[in-house]
């Protein structure tokens, strides 16, 4: 990300059908749309409050942009529905996913970088992940020590450790 603070947002990413190339294809759709994202790495978590035998992929992603919280979340359910995701299912938050996108946090300053984890979310599994980028944003040592997962997809790999991902404008 640049040196100097611009405001964004932070999202929770998740998918736990098919999850290797899903959370590719996330990663993509977002790079189409936004030139630069911060992410986290990459972790496999048992689902939880749900009944499913298949692990979630999740990870953290911090986007620089001005956009307004609605225009990102209707980006966000496109990502989701275009990968196969019913937003109409009431059961939906209980079902396996291809495609899980949620708008965690609005920051608006670069002091929102040391904000608890437990002030953004109440999904536990995801405070790792965000404390781990928070550390990276804003030049911290890193403290997560579980193993990252690998994610290849069109020539993109990300995931075991945090990193900044450039849309390369030159390419297709």
């Amino acid at each position: 990300m640049s040196s100097d603070f611009s405001a964004g947002y932070l999202l929770g990413i998740g998918s736990n059908l098919s999850p290797y190339p899903h959370i590719g294809k996330i990663m993509a759709a977002l790079i189409a749309h936004f030139p630069t994202i911060a992410v986290s790495r990459v972790l496999s978590i048992p689902p939880i409050g749900m009944n499913s035998q298949y692990d979630f992929l999740n990870l953290v992603a911090y986007i620089e942009t001005d956009w307004e919280q609605t225009q990102l979340k209707a980006v966000c359910n496109q990502i989701e529905t275009t990968l196969g995701r019913d937003r109409n299912d009431p059961d939906r938050k209980a079902k396996d996913r291809t495609a899980d996108l949620d708008i965690l946090l609005h920051l608006q300053t670069s002091d929102d970088f040391s904000l608890a984890a437990n002030q953004i979310t109440d999904e536990y599994f995801l405070y790792p992940l965000i404390d781990e980028l928070f550390a990276y944003l804003s030049h911290r040592p890193n403290t997560l020590h579980q193993t990252g997962v690998i994610i290849q997809h069109d020539g993109l790999t990300f995931g075991e450790a945090a990193t900044t991902i450039n849309r390369n404008a030159t390419s297709g």
